[in-house]
Parts: structure tokens; C-alpha cells; sequence
């Protein structure tokens, strides 16, 4: 029998692709939605098939990784872009990308310390 989480609210961060803690295959949802996050090549790695709990600390630094790196080119366009010969237009586009782009990272960070942390419970209560 599946017991639902009774101290896990969900976030306002929560995924849409992931159930609710608790529900049914709530955490094969939260891992399929975790490998989407990580490089292919991870998809093989048998600890992370089995463990989700440890897919996600993966994930959370994997996102954290592609935030720095979208902060760099962010920081660096205007610096860089020019050398390139790229338009103006170009490069202020570029720009609003790459900020677009930290914020939409930092919201998905966010989703996945929500679901870490249902997993941990989860992982914790089943002892």
C-alpha cells in the first residue's frame, strides 16, 4: 500500500510533469521528468535507474552547472559578441536570451529541490 506524504506540500515550483507525492507511480514520474534534466548518457547508469533520490542530486547539479554557464555568457555578450561581428540587433537578442534563459534555469533549480526533497522523504520514511 502507498501512503501518501502527509508533510510534503507542494510547491509552488513543483513540476507538471511529475504526480503529486504519493499518488500512484508519483516517483517514476519524478524520475522520467529528472533524466530529461541530465545528459543522455546518464540514462544507463544503473544507480541512478534505481535510486531517484539520487538522479535528482544529479539533476540539482547539473542545473546549477547550466546556470553558471548561461550567467557567463550573459555577463560576457556584450564583451564578446562584437568580436564576432555580429549586429547589434544580433547581440541584444542574444542578450535577452541568455537572461531569459537564468531565469527559466533558477525556476527549474527550484522545481527540483521540490522534488529532492519529496524523494528524501519519501526515501527516509520507507526505513
Amino acid at each position: 500500500m502507498i501512503m501518501p506524504l502527509t508533510s510534503t506540500r507542494i510547491s509552488p515550483d513543483w513540476p507538471c510533469q511529475v504526480k503529486t507525492p504519493g499518488s500512484y507511480d508519483w516517483e517514476r514520474s519524478a524520475a522520467k521528468w529528472l533524466r530529461e534534466l541530465v545528459p543522455a548518457r546518464y540514462a544507463g547508469y544503473p544507480a541512478l535507474i534505481r535510486h531517484p533520490v539520487l538522479l535528482a542530486r544529479h539533476a540539482q547539479i547539473q542545473v546549477q552547472h547550466e546556470i553558471r554557464v548561461a550567467r557567463t555568457a550573459l555577463q560576457t555578450a556584450r564583451a564578446d559578441l562584437p568580436r564576432l561581428g555580429l549586429p547589434e540587433s544580433v547581440i541584444e537578442h542574444t542578450i535577452k536570451l541568455y537572461a531569459a534563459e537564468v531565469l527559466q534555469l533558477q525556476h527549474i533549480a527550484r522545481s527540483v529541490r521540490a522534488v529532492t526533497e519529496a524523494l528524501v522523504e519519501r526515501t527516509t520514511a520507507g526505513r
